[in-house]
């Protein structure tokens, strides 16, 4: 039987099992409205974001309960292997997103082409974000060393930092988000899997949020110190403001790049032993928010102008100049989207302490909008005193993946 491709990687039998073909499904089947599958079922009936479309889904796509952070590191030498790679991602994603396994093979005799774990469980929101180190370009083997953006570098030391190398660099990378931590998994699996060879693994980091399902105010998440987290983010839904502040263009010098946006990534220690001896008063100086309602100190509301200089009626400074919110704030012409989300790595077995922290992630449409907040918060930010930052790194993110290419396609055109 002929089967009618509705998008790369997903056919109308693929739409057909997901809807079920019973019910619903069947009537709109039968009478040769099955094109409306997609939209009307998918999207609301199995919590599905987009792989296809102007800007790669996990930057604009509200913050989902699981991050996954995947680094790879290129073994393959053959500009056409890599290719393909890609496009086998590709087409794995647009399957995984839409609550789909990766293929339909039931036979006995041979591997399972889907690994099953995420079998009955919805798309759960998932998305996929990929972008490429600066390692990707050296040495030119695969002929792309010329398009190499003159920003993607390594990021500069900044003070107080405590690197590991363990978690920095990576060719490749790929932000996995879903609703469910079972979810995230396969799909990092699968993805691991399919390019077996080609790539490997060079770290993995893993995070988590307050879940939505528990949460009915749809609040800012908290961070593990017990404040809101992100309040600062800039409107994107407002097109000046991503074309600003997120989204790279074709006239900044890499066209490949256009509808894409740099992706950095901080691994980020919290002292939560020593936090949690700091009396409430201090916590809230240090951080520069109340810590119930997350309004800037002197304010009432979370989202309040941030004002430094503001003083009490005693001659006070409200909000303190060294406090996380206000260094980080400065005078707010650096803007970057925050989609940071929490980590817990067990204990530390020498000291016993926790390992746990900020898994920070930011998009911006040029490194230098983190670097120049960066260097504020390492020279003058009173949290430092509770934080240690152990990894670093930089990616460039491709723009949106359109239907009929693949992931990356313009930087191999």
């Amino acid at each position: 039987m002929t089967r009618t491709t509705l998008e790369a990687g997903v056919t109308r039998r693929d739409v057909l099992k997901v809807a079920g073909l019973t019910g619903l499904g069947a009537a709109l089947y039968a009478s040769g409205l099955e094109r409306w599958l997609p939209r009307a079922l998918t999207a609301e009936a199995t919590n599905q974001v987009p792989f296809y479309g102007k800007y790669q889904a996990g930057i604009l796509t509200p913050p989902q309960n699981h991050v996954q952070i995947v680094a790879f590191d290129v073994q393959t030498t053959r500009r056409d292997e890599l290719i393909d790679l890609l496009k086998r991602w590709t087409r794995a994603c647009a399957r995984l997103t839409a609550g789909l396994p990766l293929g339909d093979s039931d036979s006995l005799y041979v591997p399972p082409e889907d690994t099953g774990e995420a079998e009955g469980l919805s798309a759960s929101h998932l998305t996929f974000t990929f972008g490429c180190g600066h390692g990707l370009f050296a040495d030119d083997r695969f002929e792309i060393g010329h398009k190499r953006p003159n920003l993607l570098r390594e990021l500069p030391a900044f003070d107080l930092d405590q690197l590991d190398p363990k978690w920095a660099g990576g060719d490749l990378v790929v932000q996995i988000c879903a609703d469910d931590q079972q979810v995230v998994f396969h799909a990092l699996r699968n993805l691991t899997r399919i390019g077996r060879g080609i790539v490997k693994i060079r770290w993995t980091q893993t995070g988590f949020q307050r879940s939505k399902a528990a949460d009915a105010t749809g609040g800012t998440p908290r961070n593990l110190f017990g404040f809101k987290d992100g309040t600062g983010n800039p409107d994107v839904s407002q097109p000046a403001i991503r074309n600003k502040h997120l989204f790279y263009q074709w006239q900044d010098g890499s066209p490949w790049m256009t509808n894409g946006s740099f992706l950095v990534v901080r691994r980020i220690q919290m002292h939560l032993e020593v936090w949690d001896r700091t009396i409430l008063k201090e916590q809230e100086r240090t951080f520069g928010r109340d810590r119930a309602s997350g309004a800037p100190l002197g304010s009432k509301d979370e989202f309040a102008s941030v004002t430094p200089s503001k003083r009490t009626a005693r001659g006070e400074a409200s909000l303190p100049k060294d406090s996380h919110t206000a260094v980080a704030h400065g005078s707010g012409e650096a803007q970057l989207l925050r989609r940071s989300y929490s980590y817990q790595a067990g204990i530390n077995e020498t000291t016993g302490a926790l390992d746990a922290g900020l898994l920070f992630l930011s998009y911006q449409r040029s490194p230098e909008q983190f670097i120049t907040i960066q260097r504020r918060l390492a020279a003058s930010d009173r949290l430092n005193e509770y934080i240690t930052h152990r990894g670093s790194a930089l990616f460039a993110c491709f723009g949106g993946i359109q239907k009929g290419g693949y992931i990356g396609d313009a930087l191999f055109a």
